[in-house]
């Protein structure tokens, strides 16, 4: 018999919690839904993951391009970042990431069986964990693609065996990375509860197969009947918007330095400006750059990165990482092949040797650096002027 934990909520609703790597959950998948025979089978999948994992899905040079213009590199590399820690696990396995899941719909499918996708959209919870994420906790998601990525982690078998251990995993993110963990663990295991209880419970029998470290989150909302209402449902499935005091965060700096500037020239203080100008470009330079540098981008698009981040630091519309991006997409331009196996890489270390997950570090990298220098600029300009 397959292992894998499951719990029986009710007569008519089973919860069986899967390692999205294991060739075990994906056997186990199948058993269940032999044995257990439901009407239902419900599945921890969005929409576009299904899509994406059904199709073979693969990033291509104009999609790219996009990501680099509309910023959303850091999403793309925080979902990878996380796609290459499970594939970590899955190697042994022989399995990719969100096989088990896959099965449960193939199955379904070939006995005839309703399937529903629970999950809320990837790109949705991935933009509420970035929102959600203080700043020194993206700088060591970031960070962490510099660690030691031979470093030993729990078996699979570990994981479904020992739900202590798997437990002590989710409060080691939660502990890492606060703002993460929340949207990641928390307010999925309510979302995932949600679309569970809208089944119809009381006239099917219902499979749902979650990820096993939402087992006993979901079971928890399940039972005690805490899972989100309707409103609460359309709550979680949004992006929130930042209110008015968060916008203007952006532009305390640029207004700062604009009117630091215009003080010194109304009061003719040429060499107080001169000092201005230079704090403020070296600091923004040397600090986009750095970024470049550690992604190891081509000389080209660090001197872009140190040239333009004085400049779009004073505009927060702009981004100096974009600029850098694009220079270092047009000058190393990835292959077909690279940009295949971008979403399937292997290894940490293969983000720098991968053209196009190289072009995603320079771009974060060197906005988090010219973030870090207009910050450095400004602390730098209030001290000489003594506040």
């Amino acid at each position: 018999m397959s292992q894998a934990p499951f719990v029986d909520v009710s007569p008519t609703l089973r919860l069986l919690g899967t390692a999205h790597v294991s060739t075990a959950s994906v056997e186990a998948v199948k058993e269940q839904i032999s044995t257990y025979q439901p009407d239902i089978v419900a599945v921890e999948l969005c929409q576009s993951r299904y899509t994406a994992l059904t199709s073979n899905r693969r990033l291509d040079k104009e999609g790219l391009l996009k990501v680099v213009k509309e910023g959303k590199a850091p999403l793309v590399l925080l979902q990878s970042l996380l796609a290459a820690e499970q594939r970590k696990l899955g190697l042994d396995e022989g399995q990719q990431p969100g096989a088990e899941l896959l099965v449960a719909v193939q199955e379904a499918k070939a006995n005839d069986l309703e399937y529903a996708l629970i999950d809320r959209d990837i790109q949705t919870t991935l933009r509420r964990a970035w929102k959600k994420m203080k700043f020194r906790e993206k700088v060591k998601i970031l960070w962490s693609l510099l660690g030691d990525e031979d470093e030993d982690g729990p078996e699979v078998s570990e994981l479904l065996e020992d739900q202590d251990l798997l437990s002590s995993l989710m409060e080691e993110l939660k502990t890492f990375s606060p703002g993460a963990g929340t949207v990641l663990i928390d307010e999925r295991d309510s979302f995932l509860a949600g679309k569970i209880a809208d089944l119809p419970l009381d006239e099917r029998k219902v499979l749902v197969v979650v990820g096993a470290g939402h087992l006993a989150g979901v079971k928890q909302h399940l039972t005690h009947d805490t899972q989100p209402d309707s409103v609460s449902m359309s709550l979680l499935d949004s992006v929130p918007q930042r209110g008015r005091f968060a916008k203007s965060i952006p532009w305390l700096i640029p207004v700062f330095v604009m009117g630091l500037m215009a003080y010194f020239l109304a009061n003719g203080e040429k060499v107080s400006l001169i000092e201005m100008f230079t704090v403020w470009t070296a600091a923004n330079a040397v600090f986009a750059a750095l970024g470049c540098i550690i992604a190891r981008g081509h000389p080209l698009a660090i001197l872009t990165a140190a040239a333009a981040s004085p400049i779009t630091s004073l505009n927060p519309t702009l981004a100096a990482g974009w600029f850098a991006g694009y220079v270092q997409l047009k000058i190393k331009e990835p292959t077909a092949e690279d940009l295949q196996q971008f979403l399937k890489l292997e290894s940490l270390g293969a983000f720098w040797s991968n053209k196009a997950g190289r072009v995603l570090l320079v771009t974060s990298l060197t906005n988090l650096g010219s973030m870090a220098g207009a910050w450095f600029a400004a602390a730098g300009l209030l001290g000489n002027i003594g506040l």
